[in-house]
């Protein structure tokens, strides 16, 4: 069953931008639910940043603040892009 902080973060994941909700839609949909709770709290994390940070970060690699998050945006670009 989905609690109230998954809801959240599926609602806050919706962020308007196409860029990132090509990342984001398909992790929310198939995979954020059965992830492990360190990687949901690492996925809520990573949708507090700012638009512009997570557009570098995704387009670029460079400059994300944590290794942890580094392999979680991989792991969204594999979803993607595989």
């Amino acid at each position: 069953m989905i609690n109230l902080q998954q809801r959240k973060t599926i609602y806050r994941a919706r962020r308007g931008l196409k860029e990132l909700d090509i990342y984001f839609d398909p992790y929310v949909k198939q995979y954020y639910l059965t992830a492990s709770p360190n990687e949901q709290q690492l996925f809520e994390q990573l949708i507090e940043y700012e638009d512009p940070d997570l557009l570098d970060w995704f387009m670029n690699d460079e400059k994300i603040p944590s290794d942890e998050m580094k392999i979680l945006i991989q792991k969204l670009k594999m979803y993607v892009h595989a």
